[in-house]
This record gives structure tokens, sequence and C-alpha cells, in this order.
């Protein structure tokens, strides 16, 4: 594993946006474990989330694009911060862009959009914390080809939770690749999770224990993805 997404890994449980516990999805499911990215609220969490980002990004689809787009809400900061750490690690200046809820109907920003217009011809990323059933994409994919003829390079997420999609076979984040033809990734995923804290300390404190690990064990074999 790249010492990147290991740093990431504990990034994540210090910035308590990776808890583990009991929890209910929204999809009705229990799981051990849960992300809540709008927990990174420092100037300081969010300058090193943007900086694993772009990491990501450079390793996963190059550098060859032109605009970070982030579906709102949470992708707003999102796309904001990549592009920063994009221009600060390799010298790189995207552009950004996220959609509105609501379209604008007054002012010089009015439209669907806010941030970066979108031109014919332009390659775009997109960001996201986490995909668990491709909603977003639905909503978004459509505003972005309907604003202009933009190719989408590829779909980054922080998290790839590895569980069965709306298809219940694969991959949410795998199902939008099917759907829509372009590459997706994520800067980490489950089982790199667990292997990083399975019986490892961050900050002198066991994350993962046995029994924990048993939970998420249990847990993917009813939800996870078959290989």
């Amino acid at each position: 594993m790249e010492d990147y997404k290991r740093d990431f890994i504990h990034f994540m449980v210090q910035s308590d946006v990776l808890k583990f516990g009991d929890f209910t999805l929204k999809s009705g499911r229990k799981s051990p474990f849960f992300m809540n990215a709008g927990a990174y609220v420092t100037g300081a969490q969010l300058h090193q989330l943007g900086r694993y980002y772009a990491q990501a990004i450079h390793e996963a689809f190059g550098l060859d694009f032109d605009v970070v787009f982030g579906p709102a809400y949470k992708g707003i900061p999102l796309s904001v911060v990549t592009c920063i750490a994009l221009d600060e690690l390799y010298g790189k200046e995207a552009r950004y862009c996220s959609d509105r809820k609501e379209a604008k109907d007054h002012g010089a920003d009015k439209g669907q959009l806010l941030g970066a217009e979108l031109h014919d011809g332009d390659r775009v990323v997109i960001v996201e914390d986490v995909t668990t059933s491709g909603k977003s994409i639905d909503e978004t994919y459509p505003k972005l080809k309907a604003t202009a003829d933009v190719e989408v390079v590829g779909l980054m997420v922080s998290l790839n939770r590895q569980e069965v999609g709306k298809g219940g076979q694969k991959a949410a984040i795998d199902e939008i690749q099917d759907k829509y033809g372009f590459p997706t990734s994520a800067i980490v995923t489950m089982s790199e999770v667990t292997e990083a804290l399975h019986n490892h300390e961050v900050d002198g404190k066991l994350v993962i224990d046995d029994k924990l690990k048993s939970a998420i064990d249990a847990y993917y074999e009813q939800y996870g993805v078959k290989a």
C-alpha cells in the first residue's frame, strides 16, 4: 500500500470522519463503520484533504484535464481544495466547478452551475466523498452534458465501501463506470482500511480489534462485492 494511502486512512480516523460502531445507513443496512466527510472542518484538515485527492487523481487519471467538478453539496469544497492542491503539488492549473441544487435565476452567475464555465471539449474530473448508490452522479452527469460537450476523465471518491450497489452484483462505483463509460477510482478501499487498522494503533488507540474485524467481515459476507 502506498504511504499516502496509509496516511490518509490515519487522517480519516484522526479527523473523526471514519467511525466504527453500530450505524444505520440511509439504505437501511446496519453497518459497523460510517464515513462522514462533513467532519472535515478546519483549514488544516481541508488543506490536507485536497492533497490526498490530488495525489490520487494524479496516480489514477494523470493531469490531462481542465476542470475539477464537485457535486453539491459536499463536492463543492472538495473541488476547491483539490484544485488548490493540484497547483501546489504539481503546478497544475485546473478550474473548479460545482452544481447548484436549484438554479440561480439572477445575477452575473445565474444558472445551474457555480465556479468556472464549462466549454465544449473540456476534460473533467468529478470528485465526491463516497458513492453508495450513484444517485448524485445520475443527477449531475446530465447537467454537465447539457451545459457543454465535456468529456469526463474519471470519478474520484475518498472511500470505496466495496459493497453491492443498486444492481446487487457490483459496487456502486463500478456500476457508475459501466453505466457512463468513464473510469472510477478511490483514494482507498475499505479492504485497505481494514488492512491498515486491524490490530494497529492510531495515536495510541487500537482502532480495529479482532471483535470489530469479525463484525466487518460479517457485514461484507452479507453486503460485500463477491469476487
